[in-house]
């Protein structure tokens, strides 16, 4: 089932408000958890673990910075 743009945009609020900081406390606490790495295994880690929240989300975030296309008229700010 596809969602609506309203429904992605709202989707993709919640996501980045609560979603987003309780991922990354879950990250912390999982690279806590491994114990004491180095720094040069930490990075990439982290960089790995900072992408891959997006990737089950992706779709979600799909055009919602755009106009809204079932939007009847000109696009809000338009000339």
């Amino acid at each position: 089932m596809a969602l609506s743009y309203k429904a992605r945009r709202r989707w993709s609020l919640v996501i980045l408000l609560i979603g987003l900081p309780a991922y990354i406390v879950l990250a912390v606490s999982l690279v806590n958890w491994l114990g004491e790495l180095p720094r040069w295994v930490q990075l990439p880690l982290y960089v790995v673990l900072g992408f891959a929240w997006i990737l089950p989300f992706k779709f979600v975030f799909l055009g919602v910075g755009k106009a809204d296309p079932d939007a009847d008229g000109p696009p809000p700010g338009g000339n």
